[in-house]
């Protein structure tokens, strides 16, 4: 806890600005430290009072997406423990991207970076609170800064002299990320990148006494670069850690789906596939995303965890990742139609009553055909792929296992009618208790 002063008619007012002392501690129980430059000296800063944080976000995409998440929920629990955060979008750097193992980046106009500076902006707002009175020492609103603003007007010149000068060839080489494209080629715009995030870290730490950065593990080299920057340039102390990548059982990473990232942007990935994403993790992950991605206690994620040991077959962890991180992202009401709509989907309420983006949405998610005109309960079967031929899909209706909308179907040559198109265009099949398909009439 640290005290601050404003004076009000000649006397000083006093105001305690508290923070919170077990934020590194709450960091490491959740598995979000991964590498720090000074873990001890960090915790000392972190409570002895609010500390001006910086975290980067590059749009080398029109969304964010579950990796960056990460980093966004990290920023929530330090503003929430009292500290300042700094959400830097990277209208520079998103020119040029951070180099990846994979090859070269194909380089976007300045007109697509700033649509999608604008665009990642807007995802990062609801997460953070950027009220604060200005007036008061130790204020923890949040600011959102733009390194285009301090960047681009830098000549050349001074940018080598001032910048360049502090890093050595050698230990630029001996980024892994280097090494690895070395052989293959790596061109001097990537290379140079770590000049432009350290940069700002400088200049962050210098306008605004901004003292500590995170990101994620892969980043560990530009976020050192920044705190050796600071030192070699002002003579000043910083601090850095650095969050895990989340990878999956098998060691390869989340946030990959079949149709790509796992999207925050809700018209790039639906919120009900959103949804399903997280209540499908495996059993052995669920309670490191719990630990990740929600804001649930300690007590209730244990909980959970010992829910998951011993009926696994519930799901109770999956769900309230899913009920959580659905809710955080996409809002409460979102996740309530969702839920709303995989009950109905299997008899559990009234299909009718859902909002058709989200009934449309789920049962793209579950897979099925589009027509142009209605044919009968048993050509819909076999087009949306719940049987295999006529002949299947006539057996299935006479062993009283086909439905339309919820409702069992009982004659092979019924053809739905404009009644039971759902928002106009969709039609319900399920096969047994579990097989769903969609069918989308138009």
């Amino acid at each position: 806890m640290r005290q601050a002063w404003r004076c009000t008619n000649d006397f000083p007012e006093r105001l305690i600005v508290a923070v919170d002392p077990n934020l590194i501690d709450d960091l490491e129980w959740r598995g979000l430290l991964a590498n720090s430059t000074d873990l001890d000296a960090l915790r000392a800063e972190l409570s002895e009072g609010p500390v001006k944080f910086y975290v980067g976000f590059d749009p080398t995409a029109p969304s964010l997406h579950m990796g960056n998440l990460v980093q966004i929920l990290t920023a929530k629990r330090l503003q929430d423990a009292g500290h300042a955060p700094y959400a830097l979008v990277g209208g520079a750097t998103g020119m040029i991207g951070d180099p990846k193992e994979s090859g070269e980046r194909a380089l976007n106009s300045l007109d697509t970076v700033k649509d999608w500076v604008r665009r990642v902006q807007s995802q990062i707002q609801p997460f953070l609170s950027f009220e604060g009175d200005p007036e008061f020492t130790g204020s923890n609103g949040a600011t959102m800064v733009n390194n285009y603003d301090w960047t681009a007007p830098l000549s050349t010149i001074d940018f080598l002299r001032d910048i360049g000068k502090h890093f050595p060839v050698n230990r630029m080489l001996a980024r892994d990320v280097v090494r690895t494209r070395l052989e293959d080629g790596i061109s001097f715009t990537e290379f140079s990148y770590i000049l432009l995030q350290s940069m700002d870290f400088l200049e962050l730490y210098k306008q605004h006494g901004v003292k500590l950065q995170f990101g994620g593990s892969d980043q560990w080299g530009n976020l050192t670069g920044g705190v050796e920057l600071i030192r070699r340039a002002v003579g000043g102390k910083a601090h850095a850690f650095s969050t895990p990548l989340v990878t999956k059982a098998d060691g390869t990473k989340y946030g990959k789906t079949e149709g790509g990232a796992l999207w925050l942007d809700p018209e790039l990935m639906s919120p009900y596939a959103f949804y399903q994403f997280w209540l499908n993790v495996e059993d052995v992950k669920v309670g490191e995303l719990l630990r990740i991605f929600t804001f649930l206690s300690r007590e209730e994620i244990e909980d959970l965890d010992a829910q998951t040991a011993e009926k696994p077959f519930l799901r109770a962890a999956q769900k309230a990742l899913a009920d959580q991180v659905t809710s955080l992202v996409h809002g409460r009401g979102e996740t309530e139609k969702i839920k709303a709509a995989s009950a109905a989907l299997f008899g559990g309420g009234d299909l009718h009553e859902l909002s058709v983006p989200t009934l449309a949405a789920a049962l793209r998610e579950a897979g099925g055909a589009k027509v142009e005109t209605v044919g009968t309960i048993v050509e819909l079967m076999v087009a949306a792929g719940l049987a295999k031929s006529n002949g299947d899909a006539r057996r299935t209706i006479s062993e009283g296992g086909a439905y339309l909308n919820n409702t069992r179907v009982e004659d092979p040559e019924f053809v739905p009618g404009e009644s039971d198109l759902i928002g106009g265009s969709w039609l319900v099949l399920r096969r047994g208790k579990k097989t769903l398909a969609g069918v989308e009439v138009g």
